[in-house]
């Protein structure tokens, strides 16, 4: 049976399943009990399953975290929450050193099954140091598996199946989502090791790639398209690391022609990585036009709302650089 739900509703859906089915569940983080910080993602949960497993902590990213992988690896499932991405930063040697790490170094006879949750949020004059969207630098990181929902389906099952699994997992939502409505279906839990990317869109004439919040913006480029007659296969990544681009060459394999949209800066990004894996997998003669990718400029993000306006790629921004690279050529 499907029901009309919002993207952060999707996401509390989804804590209320794991937390009433899953004792060892447990969440902490800063903010957990103010919308302010989390939105309506976790509106009400201590109330429902309380403050012991709702944990609403001090101030210090290490701290929690570095629990958090102790207490996963004494039987817990603790979903530990960065409300924002930027801060996340300062609990790197814990995730990056420890987290990902220990499953390796112990020959797999212990594994953290902790699930990080970090939320990226931009625009609204936030600055430089408050709206960072810094996936690319997890992707990076063997030992860790990179989730971004972008569908609001998966916003809540992608989150289960995170939780679920045994192996240290970002789970990144965009606040840019929240407010996305959507019919969802009964949950079905998927094993996160079987999550591919999925084609929302189909088309024969461009491949659109993307995650995340770039996921909806590549819907609806790929809607505008569509009155001028031209068609894309719209790919959302769903998983960015381990990266799996088996989809995307099929795909490019008919339409000749691959555009990738990240959220994310160019150099050293998903973007790149994406194109890079394709490119060294199909004979030269098959893509017709050299692939495009659309990130952010090289540049931190600007505090003024006019300036923002130009900073992050729109559909029209998105629209006009498809039919420049490849339409009009």
């Amino acid at each position: 049976m499907k029901k009309l739900v919002k993207y952060s509703d999707a996401i509390r859906f989804g804590f209320e399943y794991l937390l009433s089915n899953y004792q060892e569940v447990f969440t902490i983080g800063q903010g957990l009990w103010s919308p302010w910080y989390v939105g309506n993602s976790m509106k009400e949960l201590e109330v429902k399953f309380g403050k012991h497993r709702i944990i609403d902590s001090p101030v210090s990213e290490a701290g929690i975290t570095g629990a958090a992988i102790g207490a996963s690896l004494c039987g817990y499932r603790p979903i530990v929450i960065h409300p924002r991405m930027d801060f996340m930063i300062l609990a790197a040697d814990q995730i990056v050193n420890q987290a990902a790490k220990w499953s390796h170094m112990l020959g797999g006879r212990s594994n953290p099954k902790i699930t990080i949750r970090s939320v990226i949020n931009r625009g609204g004059e936030q600055g430089a140091q408050h709206s960072q969207a810094l996936h690319a630098w997890y992707a990076h990181i063997p030992g860790l598996r990179v989730v971004m929902p972008a569908t609001v389906q998966d916003a809540r099952d992608l989150l289960i199946s995170s939780v679920l699994c045994d192996d240290p997992v970002i789970y990144i939502d965009d606040r840019w989502l929240y407010e996305r409505e959507e019919e969802i279906s009964d949950i079905e839990i998927v094993d996160l090791k079987n999550i591919k990317p999925k084609i929302l869109k189909n088309g024969s004439d461009l491949t659109l790639v993307s995650s995340g919040y770039s996921t909806l913006l590549c819907l609806e480029t790929a809607e505008k398209l569509k009155n001028e007659n031209i068609h894309c296969d719209v790919i959302d990544m769903r998983v960015i690391n381990p990266l799996d681009v088996n989809i995307i060459l099929e795909s490019v394999k008919r339409t000749k022609k691959l555009c990738v949209v990240d959220g994310g800066w160019a150099a050293c990004g998903l973007a790149g990585e994406i194109i890079a894996s394709v490119v060294e997998s199909i004979e030269p003669n098959v893509l017709t036009h050299k692939p495009v990718r659309i990130t952010l400029p090289w540049a931190p993000a600007p505090m003024s709302r006019s300036l923002e306006k130009i900073y992050y790629p729109d559909v029209n921004y998105i629209h006009n650089k498809i039919k420049t690279n490849f339409i009009n050529k």
